[in-house]
């Protein structure tokens, strides 16, 4: 397995495929994450996916898996997000110079789960200072790159997870989206990416819950990320809310055909911008396809063009961001300065500072009762189709979180964006599919989103389309 393309070819394999492979005793799991750790040491230099490895500890941990094991992802190798996810003794940075002291004592329910599967953490990826932009260029590791394209954004702020997993480094990477971190990852790097619906995954032992926020992965395919979420999903104790169980396993959802959907298509984004036509045409393409599958489609919007909730949507983030850094405050013994934090951090720091409780919770009851009208719509629909993105992978360096004017940048990160962070507001469910790429050979995902709490529709037709249209065996040319 040490050779290269032995090893590329071993990593580029589904999750679920590994894990059959290690409980069979036909490739061990130590095998694995050295094929891992040579894969990195291969390419990362160009890509820059990775911000800490734990090389160590990760053989240590595979050493200790053998055939027997009977856990569905026993030794299987996991990248871990490095934003507000704790890993026991692996420094958590959150992509800010303000953590640089920062190691966690405890694992986070989620890394409790995914270790409980049999998952072997091998290190944690990049993301943007605070997760705050939908690219991964921080200040404090440098840009993560598009395998595709290096001259391009592999999308943020799960973007280091999607270079890892479409480089071939990992098959699966942890994720998290608070306004499309998990999805403009999966649209840029060509990968499936699935944001669960809110109070599916526990926040535990952090936070009861979060309006926006929500754990997740990127893989290569449905399947994984059903399974991936079977082992995720679930009440924690004290969780203030949580979604209700699935009436059966999303692995087994997303194994059969959907039934005939009432599906709406729409390339009519949340805010007002321009659509690159190319990422205009997935959502009518996929809405052909879905027609070809016996799917009843028509074109229909909901009723989400307000552009007085991006501002309320503003007042709820930078209060989220400004939690973030007060945290990094207490950790690190002293008020943050813009040694320690991006400009643009600074600048969400401060507009926390400056919003009084009052006009707090008056946004987050204005966009629950916007959520009320957008859910609404989907009493008439049970899937609504749209472009994941607004616009191809960006540049490097078009969005910049250190530039005069970062709240320039971060208007401007919105209009590359504009069909995501909506379904945050709504906690509904969506996931983005690679179905497409551009004359280029870059990737043009689009974005699913389904009914609350309804993810097994989602799955289930996401594998159907899948089936029609494979995109696992697309590689990028590194």
């Amino acid at each position: 397995m040490s050779a290269p393309e032995a090893v590329s070819e071993l990593l580029f394999r589904p999750a679920l495929e590994l894990a059959a492979l290690v409980r069979s005793g036909e490739v061990r799991s130590r095998e694995l994450v050295e094929a891992v750790l040579e894969r990195i040491a291969a390419v990362d230099d160009r890509v820059g996916a990775f911000a800490i490895l734990d090389a160590e500890r990760a053989l240590a941990a595979a050493d200790a898996i053998g055939p027997d094991d009977g856990r569905p992802f026993a030794g299987v190798p996991l990248a871990m997000k490095d934003l507000f996810t704790p890993v026991a003794g692996l420094q958590l940075t959150n992509g800010s110079s303000l953590f640089e002291n920062f190691v966690p004592g405890h694992d986070a329910s989620v890394t409790r789960r995914f270790k409980a599967a049999g998952f072997v953490i091998v290190g944690s990826t990049k993301s943007p200072e605070f997760g705050i932009l939908p690219v991964t260029e921080p200040r404090r590791f440098g840009p993560a790159r598009n395998p595709w394209d290096l001259g391009r954004t592999p999308g943020g702020s799960s973007g280091g997870s999607g270079a890892a997993v479409a480089a071939g480094m990992v098959p699966v990477g942890h994720a998290s989206d608070g306004g499309g971190s998990i999805r403009i990852p999966a649209a840029c790097t060509g990968l499936v990416g699935l944001k669960p619906s809110r109070g599916r995954i526990s926040h535990a032992p952090h936070i009861g819950d979060s309006m926006l926020t929500t754990d997740g992965v990127l893989t290569r395919t449905v399947a994984d990320t059903a399974a991936v979420l079977d082992v995720l999903a679930g009440y924690e104790t004290g969780d203030a809310t949580w979604a209700t169980p699935p009436a059966e396993p999303f692995a087994a959802a997303a194994a059969r055909d959907p039934r005939a959907l009432r599906v709406a298509v729409t390339s009519e984004p949340p805010l007002e911008t321009p659509i690159d036509p190319a990422c205009a045409a997935t959502a009518r393409d996929a809405g052909e396809l879905l027609a070809s599958l016996g799917h009843d489609v028509e074109e229909a919007a909901p009723p989400w063009r307000r552009p007085d909730k991006l501002r309320r949507f503003t007042t709820l983030w930078a209060g989220l961001i400004g939690s973030s850094v007060g945290f990094g405050a207490r950790v690190a013994g002293r008020e943050p300065t813009l040694e320690d934090i991006e400009p643009l951090s600074m600048e969400l720091y401060r507009k926390a500072q400056s919003v009084d409780t009052v006009k707090y919770l008056a946004a987050v009851t204005e966009l629950q009762s916007f959520a009320r009208e957008i859910i609404a719509f989907f009493d008439r629909y049970d899937v609504v189709v749209t472009p994941a993105l607004a616009q191809r992978p960006l540049p490097l360096g078009t969005l910049n979180p250190c530039s005069d004017d970062p709240w320039d940048d971060f208007r401007r990160s919105g209009l590359f964006t504009p069909f995501t962070a909506v379904i945050n507001v709504t906690g509904q469910p969506a996931i983005v599919l690679p179905l497409f790429e551009d004359d280029d050979g870059l990737p043009l995902g689009v974005q699913l989103v389904g009914r609350p709490e309804d993810e097994a529709t989602l799955l289930a037709l996401g594998a159907q389309l899948e089936a029609a249209r494979p995109w696992a065996q697309r590689r990028p040319a590194l």
